[in-house]
């Protein structure tokens, strides 16, 4: 892990405080907003341009791990999700779609690092990274109008435009730039090396943006993290067992099943957040969620990973 990485939930918790700060200041308060859109599409291409979507068809050289993690993260997840927020988060709209989103788009990076450190099988989990994120970029419209469309917050083509606009202008884009590189590997590779921060930083330049223009918002709502708090924590502990007995269920080795847990554990806080930021642009609070999310995901994530270590440790004793 570079310490960019290490430091993840810190800078994202900076950011917030930054944003908060500077937004005091009417000038940037008022023009932070226009600043958001762009910084969010120059992530996205640089996040897109490291996951090797030419690669989809590995993730179907292991049809039983593909469907196992399919099924969790796009059958069982939605429901589950849904269920805690009609609970939770019933009488708040914007909560309750800003939590479905987050939980319904399965992460397609930080898993790995975890995966690594839990001694999961890497290979595997990289494989079903292209595949999760076709999919969510593809399912996303569909739960949120499933899901959240009596919340009276979601209108269906302002949703489409800016999925269009943010999710799959920077992914052509990153195609485009591949299929330009393809033979020429080594430029390709020290291009993906050399921007590998860059997601993080503009990913914290854009919740810096959003908390200048809406940072008093936050202010007036904090105890609405509180709220948000308790189902997201529920998510991950009921998660955590639906996964572990899905593998046992399928008789994965422990690496497999390690890798089915955190494939279906870690969440796409960054590609939620870039929709959530354009398609509700009145509605912050649904942003403020999916920043609260990653602020309680990475530190649970570590204590899951050392948890898989020590079941891994105890299944080869």
């Amino acid at each position: 892990m570079s310490l960019f990485e290490k430091l993840y939930t810190f800078i994202i918790f900076l950011a917030v405080m930054i944003g908060i700060g500077i937004g005091q200041v009417e000038l940037i308060r008022a023009n932070a907003e226009s600043f958001i859109l762009p910084i969010l599409v120059a992530m996205l291409y640089i996040t897109f341009l490291q996951i090797p979507i030419e690669d989809i068809n590995n993730a179907f050289k292991n049809i039983k791990f593909t469907y196992t993690s399919v099924l969790i993260n796009f059958v069982w997840t939605p429901i589950l999700a849904w269920l805690l927020a009609m609970v939770f988060l019933g009488d708040n709209p914007a909560l309750y779609i800003g939590f479905i989103m987050l939980m319904v788009t399965p992460c397609t990076d930080w898993y790995l690092i975890f995966t690594g450190i839990a001694k999961g099988n890497i290979a595997l989990s990289a494989a079903i990274l292209p595949l999760n994120l076709i999919l969510q970029v593809i399912l996303l419209p569909f739960y949120l109008l499933i899901f959240g469309g009596t919340t009276g917050v979601i209108e269906f083509s302002f949703l489409v435009e800016s999925i269009l606009i943010v999710l799959f202008i920077p992914l052509v884009l990153a195609y485009l730039t591949k299929m330009l590189l393809r033979n020429r590997q080594e430029l390709r590779e020290n291009l993906i090396s050399r921007f590998s921060v860059l997601p993080i930083i503009f990913l914290s330049l854009a919740i810096v943006a959003m908390f200048a223009s809406q940072g008093q918002l936050l202010l007036d709502n904090l105890d609405l993290m509180w709220q948000i708090s308790i189902p997201i924590l529920l998510f991950f502990l009921i998660n955590f067992f639906v996964g572990q007995k899905a593998g046992q269920l399928m008789k994965f080795p422990n690496s497999d099943r390690t890798s089915l847990s955190l494939t279906t554990l870690a969440r796409n806080s960054p590609i939620a957040l870039a929709i959530a930021m354009t398609a509700f642009p009145d509605q912050p609070l649904i942003a403020l969620t999916l920043v609260i999310g990653p602020l309680l995901e990475l530190p649970i994530l570590a204590i899951i990973t050392q948890i898989l270590l020590f079941i891994s440790r105890k299944h080869t004793s």
